[in-house]
């Protein structure tokens, strides 16, 4: 489901619980995208934060500058581990999908 994020969009663990019908288990979302990174196919983890757009994974991705780099890549802005404009960016695949 992550891969199908668009490009310059982000989503969050929690909307990604709820679209699995798991509404409380965006911890688990969160393991599993730390997991991602060992896949064969590419999965864009980079595109998912916390609820209040918080880069809380950023640790996962070899430093701690490569998960904003990968956004502002995209044209999200970042400030102080924050997605600016949180909601205009926001991906929610229960009515997206």
């Amino acid at each position: 489901m992550v891969r199908q994020i668009p490009y310059g969009r982000i989503t969050s663990y929690g909307a990604i619980a709820k679209y699995l019908g798991t509404a409380q288990s965006a911890r688990v979302v969160g393991w599993a995208m730390n997991n991602s990174h060992h896949q064969n196919e590419y999965v864009p983890a980079h595109r998912v934060v916390n609820r209040n757009g918080l880069l809380t994974g950023k640790h996962h991705f070899g430093n701690s500058n490569t998960m904003k780099q990968l956004l502002e890549n995209e044209g999200i802005k970042v400030e102080n581990d924050k997605i600016i404009d949180f909601k205009e960016h926001f991906w929610n695949p229960l009515k997206e999908l």
